[in-house]
């Protein structure tokens, strides 16, 4: 077998079945060598967003997902994608073709670098030589999955694509982060025993984010919170790890009424950190209570001084408290069910009557769409009022990058996604300055049949920069974007286009989809409820 062939077994090995990317010269080998072994590949329409489709094919599987460029330009298109990977902590094989290796030294033309431009925003770089190939592979599968998952990318130049390999056993590495027995650390003087922190405090509150996803700690963490009478606060991408109509669920943390949820964290006497990953923090940690940190990690980022940690397996140390911590109603449930009402109050304030408004939005997609449907997000305003009010009771059901906050996330995630999960339903959220970034993927999502969602809150404007203008009294510059008409473009790009002006209007888009052809609607809200919020 020559490199492509090797290549494509370990993909499959790994169960990886498609590849998202924008070809080149140096790829022409990898392309027949999928081809033939019946591996799909995504042809998407610039290789940054092809790298998000990867990155959401990770989120939703849990595998790494594979992305693919040509040299120069391609690659360095691709810089992005692999970078929000990287900052959101999902697994990744970025792969991107080189000018042979006897011409990169000397030769120029669209030639870079890719060590020294990718190093920065992926765990490993390397250049695949034939001689070790199999190795470099395991390699970089075993280091884009362990903890913290992320992004690998690997050269592979035009005269090693098609070269033979003397070791073609395909021999797959471990691909699971799997710590042994938990390993207690406590701050000097601190009790370490955390069964005993959890029975004496009075409100404690369980914080759970990206690790609890990955460590698929859900189950465990309700169970514990149920046990002990907790409450629980979720990061932004670890939505539906507590379920949103769980009776302890109590928020996403740094979404909309981030205010008003910081003091809800504050006013815990214990608070345990599951799984929580700072690179979601926005805000500053200011929690003065003492802090316990359970993770397959230690604490090295130490955006909070935890008093013990406990690094191990996530569930089963959560499994251990919850057969040894006393049954106890710490959190009374009228409590929780009254800052839940107040919570859905506060995030509606600022509605302008008669218009229609960003939260009116939210709530008739989500009263139109079953319970399992899955959701993308873009950054901007929108996101932080969807992050909070769309309900999720799943994990990995509600995908965004919020650790890179890249724009343009969402339409690409959303194929990905709607691709990997047949037919449960996925709607794309997103601002009119997201889609104007990627809005050419709508093609794609049209050839392939997918009966995706497409929501854009129209609003003409970049509006989380243009609220900040407005608080220093600024005029608005370069902050504004162009009308555009969503129903002609979608019809260009062989989708179904719909404007609607009101939640009435609204409601009947919803009902319009159909299941092999995407539905874009273009909403035009009124942003005043942005203004009242932020």
């Amino acid at each position: 077998m020559n490199v492509a062939e090797v290549l494509t077994r370990y993909l499959m090995a790994a169960g990886i079945d498609r590849v998202y990317g924008y070809p080149g010269d140096p790829n022409i080998e990898f392309l027949e060598s999928l081809r033939r072994a019946g591996l799909d590949f995504v042809l998407a329409r610039r290789e940054g967003t092809a790298a998000l489709m990867a990155q959401a094919y990770g989120m939703v599987t849990g595998r790494p997902g594979v992305c693919l460029s040509t040299l120069g330009p391609g690659s360095s298109n691709l810089v992005n994608g692999v970078a929000a990977a990287f900052l959101d902590r999902v697994p990744m094989l970025a792969l991107s073709g080189q000018i042979a290796t006897a011409k990169e030294p000397l030769f120029t033309h669209q030639v870079l670098d890719h060590a020294r431009m990718f190093s920065p925003v992926a765990k490993w770089t390397a250049s695949i030589v034939p001689g070790a190939a199999g190795g470099i592979l395991r390699r970089a599968l075993r280091t884009a999955m362990a903890d913290r998952p992320g992004p690998v990318h690997l050269t592979i130049a035009a005269d090693v694509i098609g070269a033979a390999v003397p070791d073609q056993d395909v021999v797959l590495p471990p691909l699971e982060a799997a710590p042994g027995a938990a390993a207690v650390f406590a701050r000097p003087g601190a009790d370490p025993d955390v069964a005993r922190r959890l029975d004496g405090a009075r409100r404690p509150l369980l914080l759970a984010g990206l690790s609890a996803v990955r460590g698929a700690a859900g189950p465990a963490l309700t169970r514990l919170a149920e046990r002990i009478g907790a409450a629980g606060v979720v990061a932004h991408m670890a939505k539906g790890r507590v379920a949103q109509d769980h009776p302890c669920y109590a928020g996403t943390l740094d979404m909309a009424c981030n205010g008003f949820l910081w003091d809800f964290v504050k006013s815990a006497d214990l608070v345990v950190a599951v799984g929580f990953d700072a690179v979601e923090l926005i805000k500053p940690w200011t929690v003065t209570a003492p802090t316990i940190h359970i993770d397959s990690l230690a604490n090295t980022d130490q955006i909070y001084a935890a008093e013990v940690e406990v690094v191990g397996a996530i569930a089963p140390t959560l499994d251990g408290l919850a057969e040894t911590c006393r049954e106890a109603e710490k959190w009374p449930a009228a409590d929780l069910t009254r800052h839940r009402a107040e919570l859905n109050e506060r995030m509606r304030r600022g509605r302008v009557a008669g218009r229609l408004n960003p939260t009116d939005v939210v709530d008739a997609v989500r009263a139109a769409r079953p319970r399992e449907t899955v959701v993308t997000t873009d950054v901007g305003s929108h996101k932080i009022l969807v992050g909070q009010g769309w309900t999720t009771h799943a994990p990995r059901a509600f995908l965004t990058s919020n650790g890179l906050s890249t724009m343009g996330f969402s339409l690409p995630a959303g194929i990905a996604a709607r691709q990997v999960l047949g037919d449960t339903p996925v709607v794309s959220f997103m601002g009119d300055g997201g889609f104007a970034m990627v809005q050419g993927e709508l093609r794609l999502a049209s050839a392939l049949g997918l009966g995706l969602t497409v929501v854009v809150f129209c609003d003409g404007s970049l509006n989380r920069i243009e609220l900040k203008q407005m608080v220093r009294q600024y005029e608005s510059t370069g902050t504004r974007i162009e009308d555009t008409d969503v129903v002609k473009l979608a019809e260009a790009m062989a989708c179904d286009g719909v404007r609607v002006e009101t939640e009435n209007g609204l409601m009947d888009a919803l009902g319009q989809q159909r299941p092999d052809r995407p539905l874009v609607i273009g909403a035009a809200i009124d942003p005043g409820q942005y203004l009242a919020q932020f």
